[in-house]
């Protein structure tokens, strides 16, 4: 071989060499994401920056809704995420409109949806469109049909076993064989059918079920109704406690009581622990409700959405898995409900910052308040 192609060999083999680093080096540098991060969950780039956060809730007739969630959501979004952005809409109790909705900030291209929904079915299409669209999704306080990636709650069906075991215990003697009236909330979701589920399995066999109704909106009015037909067809002597699946029912079945004139009024339960309920129980009107921690609940959920939007795994939020019929083993937190009487007032609503003493103990419940060791 001559030295001028032993030359020319030799450069080429340089030259060759340093393509190959050239290329090794960017493909290296792509794999670790534009700030040197390795790849996140599902193979996409772990998200420093901000991002656009979809946040869709069920209703307004339930006061928590406007008052405590969305509030709380977002300020925990603020605090994790400074730049991220949430889009917020409100279906007011309507599936269409929450459909259309969630469509919406599905086109928009948000990355991350929270949603309360108004039916668990229903959005299933739209769960299912924003899976395909790289859209995590997590559901609140209630299970979504569909390819979710995470799940906040309580534990539902131990909300109305709470709620039953309540009303046995107020009914006293007559919780043997007495005869009870229920205002179940709408059976269209996992959540609201647990509640029913938990209180007849502390129910059932203990008393008689003279008559049982499935609210649909959570609406008072229609509660109100029904207990009116409940007293009719009963006589309004021979009903022993009420089970209220929430204050809202509640609020419309103590109406019908007191316009029936009976006094005095039988036990009645109730969940969510609202401002109105609270002055009920002090005065005696409505025997308990249900304290769910919506603070816990909403950073909880907040958390898993900036998780989510960052690519990251949910397992050190998650503490348990979850499953629908079209989804298993999905990552949840599952938060522990308390029950709440006239006697515990202080120690969890107050003391927890929902409610100041001033605010439950307006001049017309001051007295109810001196007796409950309640004082502004």
């Amino acid at each position: 071989m001559s030295a001028r192609r032993g030359r020319t060999a030799t450069a080429a083999t340089a030259v060759s060499l340093v393509v190959s680093l050239v290329v090794s080096l960017v493909v290296s540098l792509a794999a670790c994401g534009t700030d040197g991060e390795s790849a996140g969950a599902g193979g996409n780039a772990s998200r420093k920056g901000g991002f656009t956060i979809g946040l869709l809730l069920p209703q307004i007739q339930i006061a928590r809704w406007e008052t405590f969630d969305r509030p709380l959501i977002e300020k925990k979004l603020k605090e994790l995420c400074d730049d991220c952005t949430v889009e917020y809409a409100n279906a007011r109790g309507d599936v269409a409109t929450q459909q259309q909705q969630m469509n919406t900030l599905i086109t928009k291209g948000v990355e991350v949806l929270i949603i309360s929904a108004v039916d668990f079915r229903s959005l299933h299409s739209s769960v299912e469109t924003a899976h395909d669209a790289g859209i995590e999704v997590v559901a609140y306080d209630g299970l979504v049909d569909g390819p979710i990636s995470g799940y906040v709650s309580f534990d539902n069906e131990r909300v109305g076993k709470l709620q039953g075991e309540a009303l046995l215990k107020a009914m006293g003697d007559k919780a043997d064989g007495g005869q009870i009236v229920m205002m179940n909330g709408p059976q269209t979701t996992p959540t609201t059918m647990a509640f029913k589920r938990g209180a007849l399995s502390v129910l059932e066999g203990e008393v008689k079920i003279g008559k049982s109704y499935d609210v649909q909106g959570w609406k008072p009015e229609s509660a109100n109704a029904n207990m009116v037909r409940a007293i009719a067809a009963l006589g309004a002597g021979n009903i022993d406690g009420v089970y209220a699946a929430n204050d809202a029912l509640a609020s419309g079945v103590i109406s019908a009581l007191r316009s029936a004139g009976i006094q005095p009024l039988p036990p009645v339960t109730g969940q969510d622990a609202d401002l109105a309920a609270l002055q009920r129980i002090l005065s005696g009107e409505q025997y308990m409700s249900v304290y769910k921690p919506f603070k816990a609940e909403a950073e909880a959920a907040a958390e898993m959405a900036v998780a989510l939007g960052r690519g990251e795994e949910l397992d050190d939020i998650s503490e348990t898995t979850v499953d629908t019929p079209t989804t298993k083993d999905i990552p949840a937190v599952l938060l522990d409900p308390i029950p709440v009487t006239a006697d515990n007032i202080k120690d969890t609503v107050i003391k927890d910052g929902v409610f100041t003493t001033a605010q439950i103990c307006t001049p017309k419940f001051e007295s109810a308040c001196e007796k409950a060791g309640l004082t502004p």
